[in-house]
């Protein structure tokens, strides 16, 4: 028996299974967190003047749709390019993987103050790719999830991900914050949606008054920092505008109590 023959065999079938197990290595999702996946990787901007660096900083609105403590911070520059974006690092960070049905769906959760498109592009080893894929967020001023179907892409092997943040000709810069690449599909609970359509506060971001606007008659209404400190508080008496002039900037919920009894929460940006 030829023993260097059969160790050969095992070595050549170990290194196939191993190329193998690596072709389906996928580092997902990407949080940013820094026990997980995407806060170490090597991200590269382009395409954005002086290139700013992907930042890695605290969630700025934590509150309800993205609780994630930290995310990733784009500055999309005036005199950057529409297509300015930032890049993983071939054959590292997220791996190396062959898109399938289990995922060929990419989700990632944007927070943005003005309505553009986000663009998502996979890139295999040898730097083809079929092109990005763009959808243009719907809210601003709060998380949203965007859904990307890459089902087109099926059977090909890409070792790089490329993110598009704020895919528009700009009249200033623009901060982008973005989360939870490949995350789990968010969904709003039926309350928290009837509370919108309850509960309106305008204008949001705010710099000094806010004004409450209900399809049912309020009570009272009350300003809490994010800290759950109560800030301010008052009887409704028919007025919904509140001076927040004096507060200082950031994060706000604000409480309504209705005549009917029902209390409903509603968050503001104190600019």
């Amino acid at each position: 028996m030829n023993i260097s023959f059969y160790m050969k065999k095992f070595l050549q079938i170990s290194f196939l299974l191993l190329a193998s197990l690596s072709a389906k290595a996928q580092n997902i999702p990407i949080d940013f967190e820094p026990d997980g996946n995407g806060a170490d990787w090597i991200w590269t901007t382009f395409e954005n003047d002086i290139n700013p660096a992907l930042e890695m900083v605290d969630n700025p609105d934590p509150i309800g749709f993205n609780t994630s403590a930290t995310v990733a911070k784009f500055t999309a520059l005036q005199a950057g390019q529409a297509f300015a974006g930032c890049e993983s690092l071939h054959g590292a960070g997220i791996g190396s993987f062959t898109i399938d049905a289990s995922n060929a769906i990419i989700r990632i959760m944007v927070w943005k103050s003005v309505i553009s498109d986000v663009g998502i592009k996979l890139v295999r080893a040898d730097n083809w790719s079929l092109g990005e894929i763009k959808i243009a967020n719907t809210l601003v001023n709060t998380w949203e999830q965007i859904e990307f179907d890459f089902s087109d892409h099926i059977g090909n092997t890409y070792d790089q991900i490329v993110i598009f943040p704020d895919f528009k000709n700009r009249d200033s810069d623009n901060v982008i914050y973005f989360d939870n690449i490949y995350g789990e599909e968010a969904v709003l609970s039926n309350s928290l949606d009837l509370e919108k359509t309850i509960l309106r506060i305008l204008p949001n971001p705010v710099s000094d008054y806010i004004s409450i606007h209900s399809t049912q008659a309020i009570h009272s209404i009350a300003v809490y920092d994010i800290s759950a400190k109560q800030i301010f508080h008052k009887t409704s008496n028919g007025n919904t505008s509140i001076d927040i002039s004096y507060i200082p900037s950031g994060i706000y919920l604000c409480q309504v109590m209705l005549v009917n009894g029902s209390v409903h929460m509603e968050k503001f940006i104190k600019d």
